[in-house]
C-alpha cells in the first residue's frame, strides 16, 4: 500500500491543531501574527478535511471487500 495510512487519531490531531491556531488568531494583537495564524488554521483544516475523506474511503472500500467475499462464499457453498 502506498502512502501513510491516516487514522481517526491523526483526524483528532489535525482539529486540535486547527483550533489551536484559531484561537491564536482570535487572541493576536498584531496583523500580521493573526494572518499567519488564520493561514495555518486553514492548513490544517485541510489536513482534516483529507483524513476525513480517506478514513470514509477506506471504511466504504471494506464493506465493498466484505460483500465481495460474502458473495463469492454464496456462490462456493
Amino acid at each position: 500500500m502506498a502512502g501513510p495510512i491516516i487514522r481517526s487519531s491523526n483526524l483528532q490531531f489535525f482539529l486540535a491543531r486547527a483550533e489551536q491556531a484559531r484561537s491564536e488568531a482570535e487572541a493576536a494583537t498584531l496583523d500580521h501574527v493573526r494572518e499567519r495564524c488564520r493561514r495555518s488554521e486553514a492548513a490544517w483544516t485541510v489536513l482534516a478535511d483529507k483524513a476525513r475523506r480517506s478514513e470514509q474511503m477506506r471504511v466504504e472500500e471494506a464493506k465493498r471487500k466484505a460483500e465481495t467475499s460474502a458473495s463469492i462464499a454464496e456462490e462456493e457453498g
